[in-house]
């Protein structure tokens, strides 16, 4: 098959929907399909670039308000419609509504090419960010979840990641359009329980004898990682530990002034964005995996995390019930307790047979969601719209 990928966000950025996308097109690629993604140039300008054995096609692109190290194509319908007439697809799979998204959908739609959209993320992942917005927050998600609904209500066949995704969406039993959940999955070769490298602790500045817990992903507000710092400054009164934050984004200088007013400077390393052959050794460093976020569809770093053994400390909220089963693989809190996060974190560090079992439910759990299996689910479902 020719397949064509849109996405709005693609790597370098590192989030859930840029790391799908690429997983997804590479996996495809990778069982002998025809893969193009569309995806917003990053240095402004159009290019094209070979990624392993498919192409990315780069659309005109401008840096994105309140997000670092995004960029977005604003007007790219001109570009989007010569890419696919040129490239001629079988099927196009949109991974956002966002504006490449949009563009694909319109001219994918007249042109009368089979289209399948999957939905990543909510409206209230936006609000978090606006807070000058805060008072208005309910109508504005109503109208976005709307526009939601009338943009995958133009595909042919929906996904979201998690049952739980489908049920946040609110207004899916309003869509006259196929709907499955389909896990973003995670190719688990890339990930192990094993020990992590010495190197990994010296090039990060990382301490051998003290247990860390992990987060990684991006700091923007909506992740809500300031109930992971204040609930680690309440688990070190108990316990030697130290936390290890991974990725970047618009909320990181917030949370090292956090950090500091805290006292816990030391106790705290900020990675910054790394470098995609650290992320797997990042992940066995820790002894803990943290998810303070409330609005994950899935959670793929939350998944990486559990591949390699970890014990996971996560909100009660979301779809991150359907990755960490309280009390089987690790412990859920309430959203923004920092008290109960405090109290998960130093009951695992404390407890060395609850670690173990937690590690052992956590590998079983992500082997669930092995990247092949939801290659299988899409590659079925491409094959069905097409014939």
């Amino acid at each position: 098959m020719k397949i064509l990928i849109a996405a709005d966000l693609y790597f370098p950025v590192i989030n859930g929907v840029a790391t799908f996308s690429r997983n997804l097109a590479k996996g495809l690629a990778d069982r002998g399909h025809e893969v193009l993604v569309i995806a917003p140039s990053q240095t402004g300008r159009r290019y094209k670039e070979i990624d392993g054995n498919y192409v990315v096609t780069r659309t005109i692109s401008v840096p994105m308000p309140l997000y670092q190290n995004i960029k977005v194509s604003l007007t790219p319908m001109r570009e989007v419609k010569k890419i696919i007439d040129e490239f001629d697809p079988d099927i196009i799979h949109i991974q956002m509504l966002m504006w490449i998204g949009q563009a694909t959908m319109k001219y994918g739609n007249k042109i009368g090419i089979p289209i399948v959209s999957t939905n990543h993320a909510m409206p209230e992942n936006l609000m978090d960010n606006l807070k000058l917005l805060a008072p208005v927050a309910r109508p504005i998600n109503y109208m976005l979840r709307d526009y939601g609904r009338r943009f995958h209500s133009k595909a042919d066949f929906v996904t979201m990641p998690t049952q739980s995704a489908i049920g946040m969406f609110r207004v899916a039993e309003k869509m006259n359009v196929p709907m499955k959940a389909v896990s973003n999955g995670i190719d688990l070769s890339r990930f192990t329980d094993a020990p992590a490298p010495d190197s990994i602790y010296e090039k990060y500045d990382l301490p051998k004898d003290t247990p860390i817990v992990t987060y990684v992903g991006r700091t923007d507000a909506e992740k809500h990682i300031w109930a992971l710092v204040k609930g680690f400054a309440r688990a070190l009164k108990t316990v030697k530990a130290h936390l290890l934050i991974v990725g970047d984004g618009s909320d990181r200088d917030n949370l090292e002034a956090l950090v500091r007013d805290l006292g816990i400077k030391n106790s705290v390393t900020f990675a910054g964005r790394v470098p995609e052959e650290d992320l797997a050794p990042l992940h066995q460093v820790g002894k803990i995996f943290a998810m303070p976020s409330p609005m994950e569809l899935q959670s793929i770093a939350t998944l990486e995390a559990m591949a390699s053994g970890k014990p996971v400390v996560a909100i009660d909220a979301g779809a991150l019930k359907e990755l960490c089963h309280d009390q089987k693989n690790g412990f859920l809190c309430e959203q923004d307790n920092d008290e109960q996060i405090g109290d998960a974190i130093a009951k695992i560090l404390t407890d060395p047979e609850l670690q173990k079992k937690f590690s052992t439910e956590s590998l079983r759990i992500a082997r669930e969601n092995d990247l092949d299996f939801t290659l299988d689910q899409f590659i079925k479902i491409y094959e069905d719209l097409i014939h």
